[in-house]
């Protein structure tokens, strides 16, 4: 049986750009069908497309990242991930970033060590970025409220007519749209004025 390559790419959000990381997978030479994308957080593996990947992996393909931040952010999960790729699947993983981090290469006693612990400290400082990313998110959001930025919707106000419009289309004199229109409203505003 052939042996396959895929890629597999993380963004944290859909607003990221994925395209370093596709760009590197071209240049690695793996077809464009089998490159896998999430963008979602890397805080857990509860992820789409990596458990798509996962499931098609077989004994003696090669997953290639390009770098170990874009497999995850969790330190434990990343190690029991690899583990499980590795010795269970008996699939291959590159860290393009990292060229330590090939399985292929130096099976022994000795390469397995040297490789178990770069991809151990770089799990961490992968998990450690994720924690000051969330630290620096909480600081940003403390100093805005504090300077006066308001979160959220902004609150609505009700239209000078909304008591006469609203009256109107109680007694089924206009419907919703022509309600709308008068009172410049789209739906959920609408809608949300007719709740408070």
């Amino acid at each position: 049986m052939n042996s396959k390559i895929f890629g597999y790419a993380r963004v944290s959000s859909k607003e990221q750009n994925e395209e370093r990381q596709l760009i590197a997978f071209k240049e690695y030479g793996i077809d464009e069908r089998d490159i896998y994308i999430d963008k979602q957080s890397g805080k857990d593996f509860n992820r789409e497309q990596y458990n798509i990947l996962k499931n098609v992996l077989r004994e003696n393909d090669l997953l290639v990242i390009k770098s170990i931040d874009r497999l995850g952010r969790n330190y434990n999960m990343i190690v029991d991930e690899w583990k499980d790729i590795v010795k269970n699947i008996k699939a291959d993983i590159v860290v393009i970033d990292m060229p330590l981090l090939d399985t292929r290469n130096n099976k022994d006693l000795l390469g397995t060590f040297i490789s178990d612990l770069v991809l151990q400290i770089l799990s961490y400082v992968a998990e450690q970025e994720r924690s000051f990313i969330k630290q620096r998110q909480k600081e940003g959001i403390s100093n805005a409220k504090n300077n006066g930025v308001k979160f959220g919707r902004p609150k609505i106000e009700k239209p000078h007519n909304f008591d006469d419009v609203i009256l109107r289309w109680k007694n089924k004199e206009i419907k919703s749209k022509e309600a709308m229109e008068l009172l410049g409203l789209k739906p959920n505003s609408f809608y949300n004025l007719l709740k408070r």
